[in-house]
């Protein structure tokens, strides 16, 4: 049985070599999709990528994304997958910060590259997925780094893969923090399988199964896709959509029998109308990444009548947490359920001890798929990933779980309800969002004397990025040069949606920083929809 992550992938290939792995426009057995893992594996040691080296992969979804994921770990290397909607600088930081020695990208995003260069110390090859056999806008070796192209770089020298183990790091995932940068998620090769094994179990997936993998690769949700149809041998469809109307055409182009998605896609889909034989081979949906509307959950239970349709809740740090049976949702739709496979939910109060049922407290995660830590940040990881509470004295060396921050409540017949976010982080359209790196690009503009940018409940985001800012001292409050500014700089889903303008000082709270939270409190219901 598979105990790393790229022999999910590899033990299928073994076992039924000529199935589809990878569906669409370029579609790939497993066979084939094994032998390119193998080769980019085998180039990357020969490069000079040492074990649990950082390979960053900053594309979008498309065969050798795949091929330079699941290579990286075949290589005993750690791959870090950058989200292709990130602008250079903040892709950049990720490529800096994980230390990456190795970076698969595309032409166009290596000549975007080259400003942030200097800052990027550890990386010394570069591999480009369509471009030429040097890369684009940097000589081969110019200012130490070796640029090739993809298919030159896996026919070129190959050696043996390092020795790996099921507790090596795997992968880092990028993830937003409540102040700051984003934030590494270190996950192991158990994590990822456990993880893998978990949720392939309570969704039944089978080779048969054709899953649409349309969100983000670099967000859990998303990787999740890949590393559960892989661990049950099914085909996964890679889709980078523009509009929802494509993505229900390739439902029915592709058959698809899985589709996973975030909240606003949902609400998109469930307000069209849908293409004959859209939702036909559905056998079961998704939700994660925030709650289901139950009009929209309605909506789409009509178009998709044969499919089983199922809650989820997760964070990075622990992959998935709960998820709701299908057959409870008519009981219970508000709820995220219960405990996946091989994990344990508990609901504390501060000091650690049980809620009572009904009781609010925060949810804290243990079980095999509880991650590393944070990257490089001890201080965090502290904070995050603190001893499971209630532990036997005897135990010399104490269990570790995650403390989500998150309140929830238990009913007396175990199942859990989302009561809200005990941190200031924004969740808008299925990403976590810092507004601190929200402001950071205000400051940058010069127009503003100080601002703070929160979330507002909004139907179909989720939350909308809010900011109220006071003008610089003489300059005139001009909010669409501060949206130029913000789209010039961060990618779409961290565009502030409305930005709001006062003369004096912006409040504060009893340690003398600004009150997000009183500024949100304002401007609560200011997306509801009319009655």
């Amino acid at each position: 049985m598979p105990e790393l992550v790229h022999d999910l992938l590899l033990a299928t290939a073994a076992r039924a070599p000529m199935a589809q792995a990878l569906g669409g426009a370029r579609a790939l057995t497993y066979g084939e999709l094994a032998a390119r893992v193998e080769a980019f594996a085998g180039a990357a040691v020969a490069a000079g990528v040492g074990r649990l080296d950082r390979i960053a992969v900053w594309l979008d979804k498309r065969v050798d994304t795949v091929v330079a994921l699941f290579g990286a770990a075949r290589a005993g290397a750690v791959f870090v997958p950058v989200n292709p909607v990130l602008r250079a600088e903040q892709a950049a930081h990720i490529v800096s910060d994980a230390g990456a020695r190795l970076l698969v990208t595309s032409a166009e995003r290596w000549r975007s590259l080259q400003p942030w260069l200097a800052g990027l110390g550890e990386l010394r090859a570069v591999v480009v997925d369509g471009g030429p056999a040097a890369g684009p806008g940097a000589p081969a070796g110019a200012g130490g780094i070796v640029a090739l192209g993809f298919d030159a770089f896996l026919s070129g020298p190959s050696a043996d893969p390092h020795r790996t183990i099921d507790a090596d790091m795997a992968a880092i995932l990028y993830t937003s923090g409540s102040t700051g940068r984003p934030k590494g998620v270190v996950l192991s090769h158990r994590n990822l399988v456990a993880g893998a094994r978990s949720v392939a179990s309570y969704l039944e997936n089978r080779p048969d199964d054709r899953i649409l993998a349309a969100l983000p690769l670099s967000f859990d949700y998303g990787l999740s896709q890949l590393t559960t149809a892989f661990a049950s041998g099914a085909c996964v469809v890679l889709h980078n959509y523009l509009l929802a109307a494509e993505l229900l055409r390739t439902l029915a182009r592709e058959r698809i029998t899985g589709l996973a998605a975030v909240p606003p896609l949902w609400i998109q889909l469930a307000g069209m109308a849908w293409p004959a034989q859209a939702g036909d081979a559905l056998r079961y949906f998704t939700n994660s990444g925030g709650a289901m509307p139950t009009a929209t959950l309605a909506a789409l239970r009509e178009r998709m009548p044969r499919a089983r349709p199922f809650l989820m809740y997760g964070l990075t740090e622990a992959f998935r947490s709960t998820y709701l049976p299908p057959e409870e949702v008519d009981r219970r739709p508000d709820s995220i359920g219960r405990a996946i496979p091989n994990a344990e939910i508990l609901v504390v109060r501060e000091d650690g001890s049980d809620c009572s049922p009904d009781e609010p407290g925060e949810l804290v995660h243990r079980g095999a798929l509880v991650a590393m830590g944070y990257w490089n940040d001890p201080t965090r990881t502290a904070e995050r990933f603190r001893p499971l509470p209630g532990q036997r004295a005897q135990l010399v060396l104490p269990e570790i779980a995650v403390w989500s921050g998150d309140t929830v409540r238990r009913d007396a017949e175990g199942y859990l309800y989302f009561v809200g976010r005990r941190d200031e982080m924004i969740k808008t359209s299925g990403y976590r969002v810092s507004p601190t790196e929200v402001e950071e690009v205000l400051y940058r503009s010069g127009l503003i004397a100080e601002a703070a940018a929160f979330g507002v409940e909004h139907p179909t985001l989720g939350q909308a990025i809010v900011v109220v800012a006071q003008p610089a001292h003489g300059v005139p409050a001009d909010g669409a040069a501060l949206l130029t500014a913000c789209r010039e700089a961060l990618p779409g889903y961290m565009v502030p949606a409305r930005i709001d303008w006062r003369d004096d000082p912006l409040p504060r709270n009893a340690n003398g920083k600004i009150d997000r939270r009183a500024l949100a409190g304002e401007r609560a219901g200011m997306f509801a929809r009319a009655a």
